[in-house]
């Protein structure tokens, strides 16, 4: 079951509810100490989500164009309202080139296997030649012990139970918000998957030469829970 974008959009209504500031902080600095290395001029966002990253990009790098794309165009809406050039479409249907793109926050994880060597021949035609990929995966370690589990968070206006596993290579979330409307409260349920991907695998299905291959532990464990991994259109 491929995640939707009904599934997507209710992310949305979520995500401020489940980051981690100090961990996404972190993950952004790696991004900022690679960019600050290369000289590009252009940067495209995949999955850029609410638009936090490209905002805060901005700031570290405002001579550059930057614009991001989400499937989801609740997520996108969000990202323009802070003032970031962002679109509800997808890589495929894009137009442009770009010097860098960028996929953060385990993007990649998102699509299944049998979707990477086409996503990675879209990311290949909007890329310039000798231009930069950069993503971040999450590890088998990062999906076994950090990822799985039930728990709920809220606020005053919303609840929502997150009941999660991984078996097999593939994390499952089933998502259920309650959404509080003039003192009913409504039910959506969504299920969000991701897959896990070697960083072998990922490099043979991109076509691209290899240029880091970081661990990354960004919740305080012994072992790494993401990798950071950036690839070159040669």
């Amino acid at each position: 079951m491929a995640n939707t974008t009904d599934s997507l959009d209710l992310y949305a209504k979520v995500e401020d509810l489940l980051e981690n500031q100090e961990a996404i902080a972190s993950l952004y600095d790696y991004y900022y100490e690679t960019l600050s290395q290369i000289a590009f001029e252009s940067l495209l966002d995949v999955g850029c989500g609410s638009g936090a990253y490209l905002l805060s990009l901005k700031e570290h790098f405002p001579h550059i164009k930057a614009m991001g794309i989400d499937l989801s165009p609740v997520m996108a809406d969000r990202a323009r309202a802070k003032g970031v050039d962002a679109e509800a479409v997808d890589l495929c249907e894009l137009e442009g080139t770009f010097d860098v793109i960028t996929a953060v926050f385990d993007m990649m994880n998102y699509l299944p296997s049998k979707a990477l060597d086409g996503f990675f021949g879209c990311i290949k035609a909007h890329l310039h030649d000798g231009g930069y990929f950069m993503f971040d995966i999450n590890t088998l370690y990062g999906f076994e012990n950090v990822a799985v589990g039930a728990y709920i968070v809220e606020d005053e206006h919303r609840f929502v139970a997150i009941d999660s596993d991984f078996e097999a290579g593939r994390y499952q979330a089933d998502f259920t918000l309650f959404e509080n409307e003039n003192g009913c409260y409504r039910r959506t349920s969504q299920t969000i998957e991701q897959f896990y991907h070697t960083t072998e695998r990922l490099v043979k299905a991109s076509g691209m030469q290899l240029v880091a291959d970081e661990p990354l532990s960004l919740y305080g464990f012994e072992e790494s829970d993401k990798r950071f991994i950036v690839l070159r259109k040669v």
